[in-house]
């Protein structure tokens, strides 16, 4: 079992492409799909072919038992047919049973977003943060008007080089998910923000290890991805009634500003880097409720 997950971690990584904790997490599903199908210490005449239809459900059914939620099986379903699909193609099982699994559908949630005028007020802070031109402050000021500016994720943000922004046109280049390259526009007031940093903020902090990062922490190393998550976390506490949210926040505020100012659903999926326009038209619903609410306070008629 130990030689087939190790197989089946460098098809993930290697093959398919996908980030370090994509892959840990799908591996920590099918290892404890397996551990619960052979137990901690299979005997050497176990076989993988034991892992069948009532295996997958049973396995299912025991996570519902201890309350695990729609969504989290429906993660762990997509995990366990991901693996029984490629142990199938390796010649691991003799069929695929988890083309025969069902899972609950994941309850979508709607995400919690700024409304444009709070977003306003966040940029503007952020600015005033960064008046003094003390390093740190106009990192934190480029780093959220790039994230609400691009929509990208935190990761992508952490991720990009100098070399990845062309600021005569204002594009960055991304490399999301699967390695996948987009390019991003971004508007003048992220590119002004970015130019303080670079010119008065890097500086101070770049080491000799600091390479071509854009964005440093405050050691001179790459930015990690949880101190741009507390800084994000941070400045959206000081607005006034927005709702508690990281980088992703600001994702779901930038797509839902660009669909209701008028941008189509297929131009804010290449934005973002959604593999598909099913995911991207959450914000759709997100849209529609917001404008419930305003019917609902503002006409006269709505009640």
């Amino acid at each position: 079992m130990g030689a087939v997950l190790d197989q089946y971690e460098r098809h993930l990584a290697l093959e398919r492409g996908l980030s370090d904790h994509t892959v840990r997490a799908y591996l920590g599903d099918v290892t404890s799909l397996l551990l619960t199908v052979f137990g901690p210490e299979p005997g050497p005449d176990r076989r993988l072919d034991e892992v069948d239809l009532a295996a997958l459900r049973g396995w299912l059914a025991a996570q519902r038992s201890e309350g695990a939620s729609r969504t989290t099986l429906a993660r762990r379903s997509a995990a366990a047919r991901t693996f029984t699909a490629w142990a199938h193609r390796r010649g691991h099982l003799d069929t695929d049973p988890g083309v025969r699994l069902v899972a609950p559908r994941p309850h979508r949630t709607l995400p919690a977003v700024l409304r444009p005028d709070q977003a306003e007020a966040l940029m503007t802070a952020a600015k005033s943060g960064a008046a003094e031109l003390e390093p740190v402050a106009l990192r934190d000021q480029a780093l959220v008007e790039l994230l609400y500016a691009t929509g990208i994720r935190v990761s992508e943000l952490c991720g990009l080089d100098i070399d990845d922004l062309d600021m005569g046109r204002r594009v960055l280049r991304v490399l999301g998910k699967g390695n996948k390259e987009r390019t991003v526009p971004f508007g003048a007031p992220a590119a002004t923000a970015v130019d303080a940093w670079l010119e008065h903020g890097r500086p101070h902090l770049a080491v000799e290890g600091s390479g071509s990062a854009l964005l440093l922490g405050a050691r001179g190393r790459r930015l990690d991805p949880r101190t741009a998550r507390r800084v994000v976390h941070d400045a959206v506490a000081a607005v006034p009634q927005a709702a508690d949210m990281g980088p992703h926040g600001l994702r779901h505020s930038a797509a839902t500003h660009l669909l209701e100012g008028g941008a189509d659903l297929r131009s804010v999926q290449e934005l973002l880097g959604h593999a598909t326009l099913a995911t991207t038209q959450l914000y759709t619903h997100v849209t529609v409720e917001r404008l419930k609410a305003i019917h609902d306070r503002t006409h006269p008629r709505s009640r």
